[in-house]
């Protein structure tokens, strides 16, 4: 489908160009004492839609049961700035991000929430799920 708003294919950045490196694992010092449930939300997320070239804006929200480790604050700030100039549909943000952190952290629940601000009226909220019966 192409429309008069289309941008050119090329213009923003593949999401394969997103690098899992930055993404630092830290020790859970309490990792054999209890579980703890973390939530870390980033509002200002933002990404291209790939068939308008538009912004799409929203908020990421991670909730996570670590089991050996965390994710340190700075590198997970970098790590989604990169998406910043990348051309991917809401339903694939939320899937990339969790296979990249599940990977990162070998948690033992996650779960990825993107809520997406309105466009033409509507809004959506995509969740991805790693842990429960996977």
């Amino acid at each position: 489908m192409t429309t008069t708003h289309e941008k050119p294919a090329g213009e923003w950045k593949s999401p394969d160009t997103i690098r899992t490196d930055i993404l630092e694992p830290m020790q859970y010092a309490y990792q054999s004492i209890r579980d703890i449930h973390i939530a870390i939300r980033q509002p200002e997320y933002t990404s291209v839609c790939p068939m308008t070239g538009l912004p799409d804006v929203g908020c990421i929200t991670i909730d996570y049961v670590p089991d050996k480790t965390i994710i340190e604050l700075k590198s997970l700030k970098y790590y989604l700035l990169q998406y910043r100039n990348v051309g991917i549909f809401y339903e694939n943000i939320v899937n990339h991000i969790l296979d990249d952190l599940v990977r990162a952290l070998r948690p033992k629940y996650m779960t990825v929430t993107g809520e997406f601000t309105a466009r033409g009226g509507i809004t959506s909220t995509v969740v991805a799920e790693y842990g429960a019966g996977d």
